[in-house]
Formats: C-alpha cells, structure tokens, sequence
C-alpha cells in the first residue's frame, strides 16, 4: 500500500465520521472499492512497517536536536544508541529515511586564501596517515588554527587554536588570539599539558608559520615530544583536526547568530567545545 492510498483512506474515514452518508460518496468519487477501504482499516502494520515508523521518528528526533546540522553518518551513531530503536540499522536505511524526509546536511566550503610562509623548523611526516595508531589518550596530539568572525557584520576575524586528541577526537585545549603566532600556540599546548599531565605524545601539525617557528619548536623540545608534520599542500596528513574544525564551524558556528562582540564569541565557543567534547 502505497502513502497516496493510506492518506485517501486515512482522509475518508476522517470525514465520514464526521458527515453520516459522506463515505459512500467520497469512496465513489474516488474510485475506491468498499472492500479495500474496509480491508484498510482492519489493516495491522507488519513488523518491517512498525520498526520503519520508529526509525523516522528516532531520525527526526535527533536532526531536531542537533539543530539539522548532521548527516547520514551521525545520525545512524545517535540511532544506534537509542533506548527507543531494539533493531539493527544500517546506513542505507539511514540514507533512504533521510531522502523519505527529505532531510539534507550542508557541506561547508572550504576557503583557500592563505599565503605561503617562510618554513624555519620542518620536520617529517612521522604520523604519515596512520589516525587510528593511538591506543590510549595522549599519544597522538594534532594541531591547527582556524578562522572565526564575529560583530555586527562580521567584520571582526580571530585565529581559535586547538589541540586535539587523536584517540578520543576530543579537544584538549584550545585558545583565541588575533592571528596565528607562535606565542598563542605555545600558549595553548601550555593548557594542554596542564591537563594531561607528564606526558610526551607524538605531535603532529601541519607547516604553518606558528608551528615552523624556532620558539613554538624550543618549547616543544622542553617536554621531550616526537614532531611529525604535514607535507606541503597535503591538507589531508591532519585529517582529524581538519574535519573537527569543519564540524565545528557548520554544526555550530553556521547554526547560531554571528555574535556581536569578543565575549560573546568566547561565550559561543566555549558552549560549542563542550557539546563536541
């Protein structure tokens, strides 16, 4: 039974309770047979049916929430770990829902604007891809900065600084400076080692002046690290931290109003760590 038939049932028998003799007409002029509108309403929803029903409103549910800034993939994560879904589900059902609903994700676009700078300390590309090597916490950091604005017209920019976890893809530190300097880098991995403690995980970065620079390097070097960095114009080496960064930006930055000044951008920012952490 297809959706046109169950809504023509479904308005017939809304009406006809309403009007005494409405039904007889309304099935005549429809062409719809007495006996399929009556096998219609003894209908029972076979189990594939039920669990179809549950499952749009476990998706609908979740893209509510997560302010329609999620797709295929984080929804069939949310699916899969609610009390109110005790089947299996796939992502091809997942996708297939979503175009039922018509429930699309944006993509953010990346922008290209940034010029070459001149490389001071490189190093190899230890990490070479390998994002699934970390076992435990605070083996693997990645790093990297991104673009913010803010004010009445988004005039403002800041760089927001961060360092990432590979093993929990979570945000150990992160700071907001008016460019990318080696003093705010430092300044973050400072917060980061706070936290984590005595530790001395491989860091990877990608080859941007801040990281290239002989004091972000000293610094580095005091709490006995391993360097690994990107190979030029290979954005992909830090996979992780970049799609953290584009996360970020489209499922929470894009979702609220440009702030208008710096303190509600430290604000928003503060709110948006904490959600994805």
């Amino acid at each position: 039974m297809n959706a046109e038939h169950k809504l023509n049932y479904q308005v017939i028998q809304e009406i006809s309770s309403q009007i005494r003799g409405a039904q007889s007409i309304i099935l005549r002029h429809l062409g719809v047979s007495r006996q399929a509108f009556h096998k219609w309403q003894h209908w029972v929803p076979s189990t594939w049916e039920q669990h179809d029903v549950l499952l749009q409103e476990s998706i609908l549910k979740h893209y509510e929430q997560h302010r329609h800034r999620i797709g295929a993939t984080k929804l069939l994560l949310y699916v899969q770990h609610d009390e109110t879904i005790q089947f299996p589900v796939t992502i091809k059902q997942v996708k297939r829902i979503m175009t039922k609903l018509h429930i699309t994700c944006q993509s953010r676009v990346k922008k290209h604007y940034r010029q070459k700078q001149a490389e001071r300390e490189i190093q190899e590309n230890i990490l070479n891809q390998e994002f699934n090597s970390a076992s435990a916490p605070n083996q693997v950091w990645l790093s990297d900065s991104t673009e913010l604005t803010y004010g009445l017209h988004g005039e403002h920019k800041v760089r927001l600084c961060g360092v990432l976890d590979l093993y929990g893809r979570y945000l150990l530190s992160y700071q907001i400076s008016a460019t990318e300097t080696s003093e705010a880098m430092v300044q973050t991995f400072e917060a980061a080692f706070k936290q984590a403690g005595d530790v001395h995980p491989l860091v990877h970065t990608d080859r941007g002046s801040a990281f290239t620079a002989h004091k972000f390097d000293y610094y580095l070097i005091g709490h006995n690290v391993l360097r690994s960095m990107s190979r030029p114009g290979t954005p992909y080496d830090n996979a992780p931290m970049e799609r953290w960064w584009n996360e970020f930006k489209l499922n929470w930055m894009d979702s609220h109003p440009t702030p208008k000044t710096l303190q509600e951008l430290l604000q928003l920012v503060r709110e948006g760590v904490h959600y994805f952490n």
